[in-house]
């Protein structure tokens, strides 16, 4: 009983590169691409709203120390201050994740016209539009297993018989979690 001989080939030439590889490559670079110039718009205008609350501030903090009497000019700053102070707490990256996602899971069949936050009630009211009723709930019933939004619920809904597909035109309110 012998075994078989084993055979190796060391100058085996490489395989060629083939076009799928070739195109793979390519979007996997352009994705890269995509992805950096993404998160640099968002570093900056990150950056730029960190400038204008500190630049806010100081303008109240010396406003406030030269005018002792706290004069309009100063209330007004401080007013400002507070308000990129809230506007930078609202945590938009999960609420427009979650909506996205909620989105992605009608298949297209339903489309977000607006969003409107409350930053003291810690409320968006969003607006859309879906293909059917049953649709809109179902992107409602998504929004409540969401993590970021509670007590997603419609409002109102209406259904455009002036135009031939007959969409519905929704609107529903939800709270925020407070970022921690």
């Amino acid at each position: 009983m012998t075994a078989p001989p084993v055979r190796l080939d060391f100058a085996r030439p490489r395989a060629q590169v083939t076009l799928t590889g070739a195109c793979l490559l390519v979007l996997g670079w352009a994705a890269i691409v995509l992805t950096f110039v993404e998160y640099r718009a968002l570093n900056t205008r990150r950056a730029g709203l960190e400038l204008k609350l500190d630049q806010a501030l100081r303008h109240s903090q010396r406003d406030s120390q030269g005018d002792r009497l706290g004069g309009p000019n100063a209330a007004h700053l401080t007013a400002e201050g507070a308000r990129v102070a809230t506007e930078l707490g609202t945590p938009w990256a999960s609420l427009l994740q979650e909506l996205e996602v909620a989105s992605r899971d009608t298949q297209g069949q339903v489309a977000v016209l607006s969003i409107e936050p409350d930053h003291e009630k810690h409320r968006l009211r969003i607006s859309g539009e879906s293909r059917s009723l049953l649709v809109a709930l179902a992107y409602v019933e998504r929004l409540q297993k969401t993590q970021a939004l509670r007590y997603p619920m419609l409002d109102s809904h209406e259904v455009k018989a002036d135009d031939p597909e007959h969409p519905v035109r929704f609107a529903l309110t939800a709270d925020w979690e407070e970022l921690r």
